[in-house]
């Protein structure tokens, strides 16, 4: 996490395309030559992501997973979320695996991607956000530990024009103490799909919900509780990068830091209580 500055690692995969037919074919071959190295046909790490009309984007974010660094094989399966535009078309020119589902929602599509998971571990990852070298491996680290069925990771803001890095880096420092509330009895409000693990055997079992509603993950944490740990990973190494997009319908970073801190004080008394109706996760789950 930085306090100026935007991490220079992600200029590397800026891709100031509009279109899929700008992408020059060197930019997908020299993806494909890294992703090669990295995956297998035996993993051990599924990295799943749900894509909805991210022409671009998805080239963006498997840019940078493409540099993923860990001595095991994964495999990244991308889910075309009946996209209107040329997502499938991006999709197609990578080497991964793409996968159609009809339905619209990232439940549906994040579970049929499971389903044809081959990893013993699935991560969640978004279609919209930037992944640092090390975020596969740390993640992995602690999903394997003794009893940990679920893990979450922690992530930062791009900065952008009325967006400065100083005052999304304040942001952030309150939302990693807030998850550190969070994590003693709802570890569920802080289980985001940019960057979520579990046992994909659990998982299974589980299940994502059918609906479209936002929160699909946070209830996919709340139903592998009861078969384990929930584990945060605060490493640095795996801090994931996304732009500013939820704080902008806001109109200004001002007025959403009152939104969330407004939000989190209503809440925060609530989070030492026992227990919460399982369908209340996405509706007092909120995004920092």
């Amino acid at each position: 996490m930085t306090l100026f500055n935007n991490p220079k690692w992600l200029n590397e995969f800026e891709y100031n395309y509009q279109t899929v037919d700008e992408v020059p074919q060197s930019v997908f071959d020299s993806i494909n030559k890294d992703l090669d190295k990295i995956t297998g046909d035996n993993p051990l790490v599924t990295v799943l992501i749900a894509a909805w009309n991210e022409e671009i984007n998805i080239l963006r974010c498997i840019g940078s997973l493409s540099k993923t660094k860990c001595d095991f094989p994964i495999e990244i399966i991308v889910v075309n979320n009946n996209s209107k535009d040329r997502t499938q078309d991006t999709i197609d020119k990578l080497h991964i695996t793409g996968l159609f589902e009809l339905k619209q929602g990232c439940g549906p599509a994040r579970g049929f991607g499971q389903e044809q998971a081959k990893g013993k571990y699935v991560l969640l990852a978004d279609a919209d956000c930037f992944y640092p070298p090390h975020w596969v491996a740390e993640m992995t680290k602690v999903i394997q530990k003794p009893n940990v069925v679920c893990i979450y990771g922690r992530y930062s803001f791009i900065s952008e024009p009325k967006f400065p890095r100083w005052k999304l880096f304040v942001l952030e420092k309150l939302k990693d103490v807030i998850a550190e509330f969070r994590q003693l009895n709802r570890p569920y409000f802080n289980a985001y799909g940019l960057s979520m693990g579990y046992v994909r055997e659990l998982g299974l079992k589980v299940g994502f919900i059918e609906t479209s509603f936002w929160g699909d993950d946070g209830q996919l944490c709340l139903g592998l509780m009861k078969y384990g740990k929930v584990k945060q990973v605060r490493s640095n190494k795996a801090r994931v990068w996304t732009g500013p997009r939820t704080l902008q319908r806001d109109g200004s970073l001002d007025k959403a830091f009152a939104v969330r801190l407004k939000k989190e004080f209503n809440r925060f008394f609530k989070n030492f209580n026992s227990k919460l109706p399982d369908d209340a996760v996405h509706e007092s789950k909120a995004k920092l």
